[in-house]
C-alpha cells in the first residue's frame, strides 16, 4: 500500500482590528503560521500594526463595515486566486463578511471567538452565527457552555480547541534559563488597559512591600496602552516606582518572561491568554484572576498555580509572598506548569484539530 497524503487545505484568516495588537491577534498569527508549514494560508487584515507581524501571503482591505461591497469583492477575488477552502474570521465584524462571502464562493466558514460573553437571541445573531456560519472555534470549555445557552446553537456547532504555543521556539530561546540577578521577579503582560487590571496588581504587589520591608521584589510590565501613564503615576503614589519597570510593549518579551519567577495575569476578563501559557512553558509559576475565560482549565489551584478573585489585594499579596518565601514550592510550582502547557497546548496537536474541524463542519 501506498502512503497516506495528508489533505492540503487553502485557508484565509480575516482580521479587522484597527490598532490593537493582542492576544487573539497573536493565537492566530502562531496558528497561521504553524499551519503555512503544511497548508495555504492567507491573511487580509485592516491595520498596518496587524498585518506587519504575519509572515505569510497577505492583502490589506478597508473592513468598513459589516456590508462593505468592496471588501466583499476583494475576498470573493482572494478566495479564487488562491483556491479557498476555509475562512476563519476572527473579529465581530468578520463573522458577517465571512459569512456573505462564504456563501458566495461556496466555502466553509468557521468563526474563530476568543472572547467569554453571551450571545442575545436575535435575528441577527442567527443569521451570522448559525445561517452564515459552518462552525465556530472556541478556545475554553466556559465559552463553549455561555454559548449553548443561545437557543439557535448546539454542541455540534461549537468545537474547543485550545490555544497553541510555539513550543520549538520556546525552547530555542530557552535551552539555558539563567536568571541574571537573585531579585524575586513578578512579570504580566498585557494591553494597559482597565481590562487587564494592572491596578490590581499594582495595589497588591505595594501590599507584598509594605508588610515585609526586608522583600527584595521588582514587578515586570511588559505592554503598552492607554493607561500606561495612569499606572506609573499610581505607582509613584503607591511609593513603588523603584520596584516596578514599565518596558512598554516588546516584539520579543523572552527574555524578560525568562528573567521571571512568577507571572500574574490580573485580568477582569480573559479569553485563554497566550501570554500566560508561554510564561508557564517558560517555568513561571502562574498565578491568575478566575477572569471569566476558561482560565480553571488551565490551572488547578495550589497545583501548578494560584487563582484569586479580581480585587482582593491581601489574597494576591499573600500568595506572592508564598512564592517568595517557599523556593521549594515556587520551583514545583513552575515545573507543573511546564507539564501542564507540554501536555495540552502544544501546536502540532491543535493544529490537528483545526483540520480536523474545517474538514467536517
Amino acid at each position: 500500500m501506498g502512503a497516506i497524503r495528508k489533505t492540503i487545505m487553502n485557508i484565509l484568516f480575516l482580521n479587522s482590528a484597527r490598532r490593537n495588537w493582542g492576544g487573539n491577534e497573536r493565537s492566530i498569527q502562531l496558528v497561521a503560521e504553524a499551519l503555512s508549514d503544511e497548508h495555504g494560508v492567507v491573511l487580509a487584515y485592516r491595520s498596518e500594526l496587524i498585518g506587519s507581524h504575519f509572515g505569510i501571503t497577505k492583502y490589506r482591505l478597508p473592513f468598513l463595515h459589516e456590508a462593505d461591497l468592496y471588501t466583499i469583492a476583494r475576498l470573493k477575488s482572494i478566495i479564487i486566486k488562491h483556491r479557498i477552502d476555509v475562512i476563519i474570521p476572527t473579529k465581530r465584524k468578520d463573522y458577517a463578511l465571512a459569512g456573505i462571502v462564504s456563501r458566495i464562493t461556496g466555502i466553509k466558514n468557521i468563526i474563530w471567538l476568543g472572547a467569554n460573553r453571551p450571545l442575545k437571541n436575535t435575528w441577527y445573531n442567527k443569521l451570522v452565527y448559525k445561517s452564515l456560519s459552518n462552525g465556530i472555534i472556541v478556545n475554553a470549555m466556559q465559552i463553549q457552555q455561555t454559548l449553548l445557552k443561545t437557543p439557535f446553537l448546539t454542541e455540534n456547532d461549537i468545537r474547543v480547541i485550545y490555544n497553541g504555543i510555539d513550543t520549538r521556539l520556546l525552547d530555542r530561546r530557552a535551552t539555558k534559563k539563567k536568571k541574571s540577578c537573585e531579585t524575586f521577579t513578578v512579570s504580566a503582560m498585557g494591553r494597559l488597559d482597565s481590562n487587564k487590571g494592572f491596578d490590581f496588581l499594582l495595589k497588591s504587589f505595594a501590599r507584598l512591600l509594605k508588610n515585609r520591608t526586608d522583600i527584595d521584589a521588582r514587578l515586570i510590565i511588559i505592554g503598552d496602552g492607554p493607561l500606561k501613564n495612569n499606572y506609573a503615576k499610581l505607582a509613584r503614589t503607591l511609593d513603588i516606582a523603584q520596584n516596578v519597570r514599565f518596558c512598554g510593549y516588546l516584539s520579543d518579551p523572552y527574555p524578560e518572561l525568562l528573567e521571571s519567577d512568577v507571572y500574574v495575569s490580573s485580568s477582569i476578563s480573559e479569553g485563554l491568554s497566550i501570554a500566560l501559557l508561554e510564561a508557564m512553558y517558560l517555568a513561571n509559576a502562574p498565578i491568575s484572576t478566575l477572569a471569566g475565560g476558561g482560565v480553571r482549565e488551565i490551572i488547578k489551584n495550589g497545583t501548578n498555580g494560584f487563582l484569586v478573585d479580581f480585587g482582593d489585594e491581601q489574597a494576591l499579596a499573600d500568595i506572592l509572598y508564598r512564592l517568595y518565601s517557599d523556593r521549594i514550592l515556587r520551583k514545583t510550582i513552575a515545573e507543573r506548569a511546564v507539564t501542564t502547557v507540554m501536555e495540552r497546548y502544544s501546536m502540532q496537536k491543535i493544529l490537528h484539530e483545526i483540520i480536523d474541524f474545517c474538514q467536517t463542519a
